[in-house]
């Protein structure tokens, strides 16, 4: 299986690209930070009977670059089996709080960006006639959140319609679309953050990289509570909402 990740060079990009490598995968990984990721691609590479890691430096903002480094990785490993759209930020702030540098980043990153990498994923796949797009949304697309959240939320939930969208589209093809919703899982980028039902990155590393692997159309990681959860915000009243969130 050949898997190409974005934002693999810290949080769930970092985790999922080990966790795949234990299983075998040849790895294109992409990220801005081109030191941790050349350190983690040599970890990978020094593991006995390692697979391929290929890696290259890529702002997904910048979309002449997406549309150039996915086919040049592409091209490296042979071909594509998976793309992994990862890469995203939680910079959001209280809309109207006089910083929406912060929020626009947020939305063009987490969702312009996304589908972008989307497009040029799409490409490969339907030259070749299959692959499986990944398309990392949260818990967060499920209801309209506040503060800081509002933003973020906002932005994945156009990528969770976007992804539904996409599925329906390639629906009697061999390409599969997954939208993978994780919950709260702890890692340097989110520490001091408060988390309920919050997991260590280890646990939900690999729950979503066995959702991934079962190839759903949606998948919550993990699995509990966020399946039962997930769908219950949808329907809370708002009051609760905001006291869970």
């Amino acid at each position: 299986m050949r898997t190409l990740i974005t934002g693999a060079s810290s949080g769930l990009g970092e985790g999922m690209a080990r966790e795949f490598a234990a299983r075998g995968h040849e790895l294109a990984l992409v990220a801005r930070r081109t030191e941790r990721l050349e350190a983690l691609a040599a970890e990978l590479r020094a593991r006995p009977g390692s697979a391929q890691v290929v890696t290259a430096q890529l702002d997904v903002t910048d979309d002449a670059a997406v549309a150039r480094v996915f086919p040049e990785v592409a091209g490296e490993l042979g071909g594509l089996d998976r793309v992994i759209v990862n890469a995203g930020i939680g910079e959001g702030r209280t809309v109207g709080s006089g910083q929406p540098d912060a929020n626009l980043r947020t939305a063009r990153t987490n969702f312009v960006a996304a589908i972008a990498q989307a497009e040029a994923a799409m490409e490969l796949f339907r030259a070749q006639g299959s692959g499986h797009l990944v398309l990392v949304t949260s818990v967060a697309a499920d209801r309209g959140l506040r503060g800081a959240q509002t933003v973020y939320a906002a932005a994945k939930a156009g990528l969770s319609t976007f992804a539904e969208g996409l599925r329906s589209d390639v629906h009697g093809t061999g390409i599969v679309v997954t939208e993978l919703a994780p919950g709260y899982i702890r890692t340097d980028l989110n520490e001091g953050m408060t988390m309920p039902f919050g997991v260590d990155a280890a646990t939900g590393v690999r729950a979503m990289v066995e959702a991934i692997e079962r190839r759903p159309a949606h998948a919550y990681a993990p699995r509990w509570p966020w399946s039962l959860l997930g769908p219950a915000l949808r329907i809370m009243p708002m009051p609760l909402v905001r006291a869970l969130t």
